[in-house]
């Protein structure tokens, strides 16, 4: 028999025999995933969407698109926003227009798709270790990676938590190299106090519709360069400078009508967003903050967050859960946690047989990326979920060699 959403929650996890794994019923009735799209004010979105229904104007740089491209621009506190189709494309346009080619130099322990950007262009992604300390790219190790063929350094603010950017603007200064940003996680987050979007010779964001906000499916290039803002916009639409004169090699990258109004109503929705993350992300610190073998990824206090990640190292105590036992657990339990972004893009096809040295160079990145755990957060999940979920990790924990020793036997 079905059982109601509050029946679920009400279902303690306190001993081993209460967990799904040992066929109890799961806790949520239905998959509570990590990045349930936030919706944002469905009235406006309404009046947005018969606004463009009635001027018929769905595509091409329309009202909406350029709208859109202004506010996000001036929130971002850059000069120049083009929008796009989706991150993907993003990234591809901005390596294309800024000349990279040869060998670029790009952190593993991201989704594999900004490696896919360079490969896609038979531009070879050279894949960097990361600082344990900050989980993103090491300058340090990149500055080792240079060669005479390297043109470029893609730096990803991992979990919204920015780059050192002057440590790789100097770096991209002294060996007259591109550097960019995969901004896809830091939407509205902050570096020494500046919103992340103006750093390097651009940076990519992404409105995935998993991401803190959406535009449906699109992304974005930012950038302070009005020659390069000016070639991006040129190619995200096939070359095209009026109506039938191509000046420049190009795609077909372009934001919709419809999309651009997600996004102008996510925008103005951002504040309770990122609210709604926060008040989780401090729930879940709350309830797990002691238990033995959980540490939850910190957030400077002194910056802007938005709190888009959830993120959980997780260290296996000696004969106990590991990680991947930890996350089939929750899966059962309907938890859709995930291992992101495992296991590193370097040991995923094509990189592993094209590469299949590379993880010599990636120690801290192989040694997070068998560590991590992501967890559900958004505007879908409230509070009474969060306990839920931490009763069932603190379950696991507690009971952890028992729990082990009865998946072993089964």
């Amino acid at each position: 028999m079905a059982r109601s959403k509050e029946e679920a929650r009400a279902r303690r996890r306190e001993t081993p025999d209460s967990l799904a794994i040992f066929g109890g019923a799961p806790l949520f009735p239905e998959p509570l995933h990590i990045g349930r799209p936030n919706v944002g004010d469905r009235e406006a979105l309404v009046a947005h969407l018969d606004d463009i229904l009635e001027s018929r104007w769905l595509t091409n740089a329309g009202p909406k698109v350029r709208e859109f491209e202004r506010q996000f621009a001036d929130w971002s506190g850059v000069e120049h926003c083009v929008a796009t189709c989706n991150a993907t494309v993003a990234l591809e346009i901005a390596i294309r227009a800024l000349g990279m080619e040869g060998e670029v130099i790009v952190p593993s322990a991201t989704f594999v798709a900004t490696a896919h950007a360079l490969q896609w262009q038979q531009i070879r992604p050279v894949f960097c270790d990361i600082d344990p300390a900050t989980q993103n790219i090491d300058p340090s190790a990149a500055q080792r990676l240079i060669s005479p063929h390297t043109t470029g350094i893609i730096g990803v603010h991992l979990w919204g938590r920015a780059c050192d950017v002057e440590a790789l603007e100097a770096l991209a200064s002294e060996n007259d190299l591109k550097l960019m940003f995969d901004a896809a996680h830091a939407v509205g987050c902050t570096y020494r106090g500046k919103r992340i979007g103006g750093f390097g010779d651009a940076e990519v964001v992404s409105f995935h519709a998993t991401k803190v906000m959406n535009t449906f499916e699109g992304g974005a290039i930012l950038t302070n360069n009005g020659e390069l803002a000016e070639k991006v916009r040129l190619m995200r639409n096939f070359g095209f400078a009026g109506m039938d004169n191509v000046i420049h090699v190009g795609t077909n990258g372009k934001m919709s009508e419809m999309s651009a109004a997600m996004g102008l109503v996510s925008l103005d929705c951002f504040d309770d967003f990122v609210a709604a993350n926060r008040n989780n992300y401090e729930n879940y610190e709350r309830r797990l903050r002691n238990l033995p073998g959980i540490k939850l990824l910190r957030y400077d206090e002194t910056e802007e967050n938005n709190y888009q990640y959830v993120v959980l190292d997780y260290t296996q105590g000696e004969g106990g859960i590991s990680r991947d036992q930890l996350i089939d657990i929750l899966w059962k339990e309907n938890v859709r946690a995930r291992r992101y972004f495992y296991p590193g893009a370097h040991r995923m096809e094509p990189y592993r047989t094209l590469y299949p040295e590379a993880g010599r160079n990636l120690p801290e990145t192989e040694r997070l990326l068998d560590r991590v755990i992501c967890l559900p957060t958004g505007t879908a999940v409230d509070s009474a979920d969060v306990d839920a979920i931490c009763d069932v990790i603190e379950c696991t924990i507690n009971h952890s060699n028992e729990i082990a020793r009865r998946l072993r036997a089964s």
